[in-house]
């Protein structure tokens, strides 16, 4: 057997997993909980409302500019769980590994785990580890699930003049994707904006009352989550060009690709909708107390049904629903 490879025995059940779960996952993930080796976490939950997610993570390449498909996956559950206004409690992970891949790479991807997790003060619990014919898989899927506990926020009625910020600048994870696995010779700094955003909510949740949604934009970007949310509340959104926080060097990299960052995926941002009446206050303390590039970007309106976009000459066209496929395996 080649110790430097996975292979179908690391798959089996036997001697050969329960030394790859030793040596490797519960070297990094190791905790009170994992550590008990039952078939499910038992695991003390404060009182009150859980919020529970999981998601998988296909992303290629599996190594990027700003992160890894590990890092990607411990920071997109737990960014779903922020989204609900819910502190992490706890994770899974489940791994679907293809015969021959590196042993090398396994344990990269599971120390970047490893650091996001102690980054976002979670731990995981509880995993599965699947091993599948060579070719059966790309390399390796993750699967994350996570739980936490809602304390106080709950989603509200959104009403015109509400405000749109975004955390920071946007686009960055899908052009970091696109540049390594295209394999692009460009100019400037472009990483992922991959990281857990859990850390806002000691901020954010001196505002509960005035926040009526928040979202991460992910696949299909700010305009997809924009659609989805003019739809759900039957307003428009009137977004304005200008007020977009996005660098220089993603601009020119989409423009040269044809795509519109407006739909590319972010993983380390989130879209939050605000009270009209305090939208200043949260925007300040966002950007001095979370050290966020922070913008307003928009506002809802009862003036159309449907997200549209304004231009510095005051131009405006319609901001759609993302049709047609951009940028594959994003996550």
């Amino acid at each position: 057997m080649n110790i430097n490879t996975i292979e179908l025995i690391h798959g089996e059940g036997g001697k050969h997993t329960q030394k790859l779960i030793e040596d490797i996952f519960y070297k990094n993930f190791k905790n009170d909980v994992l550590i008990q080796n039952t078939d499910s976490a038992l695991v003390n939950l404060p009182e009150g409302k859980i919020a529970f997610t999981t998601d998988s993570f296909v992303v290629n390449p599996i190594f990027f500019k700003g992160g890894d498909i590990g890092k990607l996956a411990i920071s997109g559950t737990i960014n779903d769980l922020t989204a609900c206004g819910a502190e992490p409690v706890c994770l899974s992970v489940a791994f679907i590994i293809e015969e021959g891949f590196p042993m090398e790479d396994l344990i990269k991807i599971v120390t970047s785990m490893k650091e996001t997790c102690e980054k976002a003060n979670v731990n995981i619990v509880t995993g599965d580890t699947k091993v599948v014919p060579k070719g059966k898989v790309d390399k390796i899927f993750i699967n994350t699930t996570g739980m936490g506990v809602v304390n106080e926020y709950e989603p509200k009625r959104i009403i015109c003049g509400d405000k749109v910020i975004v955390t920071g600048t946007i686009g960055e994870h899908g052009t970091a994707i696109a540049v390594d696995r295209y394999n692009l010779k460009v100019k400037g700094n472009i990483e992922s904006d991959c990281e857990p955003l859990n850390y806002l909510l000691n901020y954010l949740k001196n505002y509960y009352k005035h926040i009526k949604f928040m979202r991460d934009p992910t696949r299909g970007g700010v305009a997809q989550v924009l659609n989805e949310i003019s739809k759900q509340c039957d307003l428009g959104i009137h977004i304005f060009e200008k007020n977009i926080p996005i660098r220089e060097e993603v601009k020119a990299i989409n423009e040269m690709l044809g795509i519109n960052p407006l739909y590319l995926a972010c993983e380390g941002r989130m879209i939050i909708v605000v009270d009209k009446e305090v939208y200043i206050d949260i925007l300040d303390g966002l950007v001095r107390e979370c050290n966020c590039k922070a913008r307003v970007i928009g506002e809802f309106t009862s003036e159309y049904e449907f997200v549209y976009i304004e231009n510095d000459f005051g131009g405006k066209r319609v901001l759609g629903e993302l049709d047609t496929q951009i940028l594959p395996r994003i996550c």
